[in-house]
């Protein structure tokens, strides 16, 4: 009688465990490594597509694999760092008539939910991004590339993404034509599980 009782308590004790809600890693993105970059592409003038990317960047995520659903972001840009490939093209990029980024030298993303697909590799990231000193809601399409242990010891996640924005949404004053009115902007992130 009292072995049973034990084991009816040890196997109440065991399906609690195995109830017991999944935990999110967090993991830092790895820019030190170059690990990561954010992109971003718009058509100039409607004649051809100019590409650049900002160089300086950080932040963080924490991701479940059985829970990808409750998955977070944050990541903080240095506005300053845009890079086009073109010294005097990226002088008026950082201009008030672009970025303005003597007044706004950060620009962040935060998410605030995320909606699975029917894969649950690939899933939409909705959060809040400042910009410009503006704050609006945007939607990034998210695939997950992979995850698995590193050579160095450590685990690693990798996603990327893809969003357009529209310039007009964060108060930038140039208007480059009907066709240059929509930014892509393309992520790819790895991150270091802490």
């Amino acid at each position: 009688m009292f072995a049973k009782k034990h084991l009816a308590i040890l196997a109440v004790s065991s399906a609690g465990l195995f109830a017991l809600p999944s935990v999110a890693d967090n993991y830092t993105i790895d820019t030190k490594g170059a690990h990561a970059s954010i992109n971003f592409s718009i058509k100039h003038l409607g004649y051809s597509v100019l590409t650049g990317r900002f160089d300086t960047f950080e932040g963080e995520f924490s991701y479940d694999p059985a829970k990808p659903e409750a998955s977070t972001v944050n990541v903080t840009i240095d506005t300053n760092s845009i890079n086009s490939n073109h010294a005097e093209r990226d002088k008026h990029l950082r201009s008030p008539d672009f970025l303005n980024v003597q007044k706004f030298p950060k620009a962040t993303f935060v998410s605030k939910k995320v909606v699975l697909d029917k894969d649950k590799n690939e899933f939409d990231i909705i959060g809040d991004l400042t910009l410009n000193g503006v704050t609006k809601s945007v939607t990034i399409e998210v695939e997950k590339v992979g995850e698995g242990k590193d050579p160095w010891g450590g685990y690693r996640a990798g996603f990327e993404g893809e969003t357009e924005i529209k310039l007009k949404d964060f108060n930038v004053k140039m208007d480059l034509g009907p066709a240059s009115q929509v930014v892509k902007l393309s992520l790819n992130v790895e991150g270091v599980k802490k």
